[in-house]
């Protein structure tokens, strides 16, 4: 977990200051702390703990990724040759879930957040929350994604299925919407540049 984290962050010339090693050291024992603490009181095998295990994590972790506030330069969010212009993820079926979360308001309450301008510093401010939005849902997908090995090693595939239909739903899906959507806000800033 720390390469990839270090990796996706890319290290800065001078060390991050203690107020944020602080911060970022509680975020994760609080983390732990709460993971642990639903894991005793719920039933892992339940819907209820993989909805509840899956937004406590998306807390935490978009804390954790604000705490961080990396430029987030590394060349892991660049579009990769395999993703074919995103013809990849339409075939995955990327654009039912973004219908999807049209339909459930998602796509609203995002945007009353994080407005769409049509000026360069707004698709650059976007293009940013794209790599933060993929590097939280990227972290949640592992932490689930080990939880869901667990459950379905301990009492049997079957009882895992809320954890893995979750995940795709919630984290996988999510990362490879961001994924889809990076390469055309990049050429929606280079289009706003020249103007």
């Amino acid at each position: 977990m720390t390469v990839v984290l270090c990796t996706l962050f890319k290290k800065t010339q001078s060390p991050p200051p203690m107020k944020k090693i602080i911060s970022l050291m509680s975020i994760t024992i609080a983390t732990i702390l709460s993971v642990f603490a639903l894991a005793y009181y719920m039933r892992m095998d339940s819907f209820t703990f993989a909805w509840a295990l899956n937004f406590l994590l998306m807390i935490w972790v978009s804390a954790f990724v604000e705490v961080v506030n990396s430029p987030m330069t590394s060349a892991y969010y660049n579009e990769k040759g395999w993703e074919r212009k995103g013809k990849i993820y339409e075939f995955i079926g990327i654009n039912y879930f973004r219908k999807l979360l049209v339909l459930i308001g998602w796509e609203k309450v995002i945007r009353k957040s994080n407005p769409i301008e049509k000026n360069t510093a707004a698709l650059m401010n976007l293009h940013h929350q794209t790599k933060k939005s993929e590097l939280g849902h990227l972290i949640i997908w592992y932490v689930v994604l080990c939880f869901t090995v667990f459950v379905a090693l301990q009492f049997g595939i079957l009882k895992s299925i809320w954890l893995l239909a979750l995940n795709i739903l919630l984290n996988l899906f999510p990362v490879l919407l961001q994924r889809y959507n990076r390469p055309r806000i990049e050429r929606a800033i280079k289009l706003s540049k020249r103007r």
